[in-house]
């Protein structure tokens, strides 16, 4: 792309002949923001249980206290995401219903709506009329116009409540599996928790920098450190109290 853009800037204008203009938009945002809800929750509330479980001292401990985690928590976390996109899609229809009634029962208030919400880019009402009398030949249009200019609501899409569900579930469940694998593979808690530590904040490391980048590329670096400190803080808090936690097994502490 850089070096099309370099030739372009080299090609005298005489020789430059315009061959289309194609805009390119990122157009799945919701599914990249549920990825990073799910992901993001688990890699750190897996992570910083499976480190509180970890000063117990048993690997067995962890893997069945996390496995249980996790499954738990992506059913959760699906369920929320099912839930709340379901709500977006009753608060439009709701929305609309309220419209229609409107444009239907005040059309005289709802021209003026459509005056003041174009009236700030330098339009007056002579210039608007034209617009308002050829929504007023289509009522839905009219409606359409309302919610999008006036609300700033657009109809979601009517499966986006399971795909919510299961990209937030699914990535949940991924994230988690990665401070937890270390345990499983090593029967010795304590350094089993040092290569989960190292994994997972390596992870949550470029994890922060990939989602920076996506949603704010300018501070992709502070992001993947903001990222990294959070899962740090989550797990060091879960590992001390579990810690300080008295043994009941220790006849000192009875």
């Amino acid at each position: 792309m850089t070096s099309f853009i370099n030739r372009l800037r080299r090609t005298p204008s005489s020789e430059y002949r315009p061959i289309g203009h194609t805009e390119e938009h990122f157009q799945s945002a919701e599914i990249v923001r549920d990825a990073i809800i799910g992901l993001s929750d688990g890699l750190t509330v897996p992570f910083a249980l499976a480190a509180g479980l970890s000063s117990l001292g048993s690997s067995r401990i962890v893997v069945y206290g996390g496995a249980a985690e996790i499954v738990s928590g992506s059913i959760s976390m699906a369920l929320g995401g099912f839930l709340a996109a379901k709500s977006e899609i009753e608060h439009y229809k709701t929305e609309r219903q309220r419209e229609e009634r409107e444009v239907e029962d005040c059309p005289q208030d709802e021209e003026d709506e459509i005056v003041d919400i174009l009236e700030p880019y330098g339009l007056d009402r002579v210039t608007i009329q034209p617009i308002i009398d050829k929504l007023k030949e289509n009522p839905q249009k009219f409606v359409d116009f309302m919610m999008k200019f006036e609300l700033a609501l657009e109809m979601p899409d009517p499966r986006r409540s399971w795909i919510s569900a299961l990209t937030i579930g699914s990535s949940y469940f991924l994230g988690g599996l990665i401070p937890l694998i270390p345990y499983v593979l090593m029967e010795d808690a304590t350094l089993a928790l040092w290569v989960s530590v190292a994994v997972t904040l390596f992870t949550l490391l470029v994890f922060g920098y990939v989602k920076s980048r996506l949603v704010n590329p300018k501070g992709a670096i502070w992001g993947a450190i903001q990222t990294l400190l959070i899962g740090a803080l989550a797990a060091g808090a879960s590992y001390g109290i579990v810690y300080l936690l008295p043994d009941e097994s220790d006849p000192i502490s009875k």
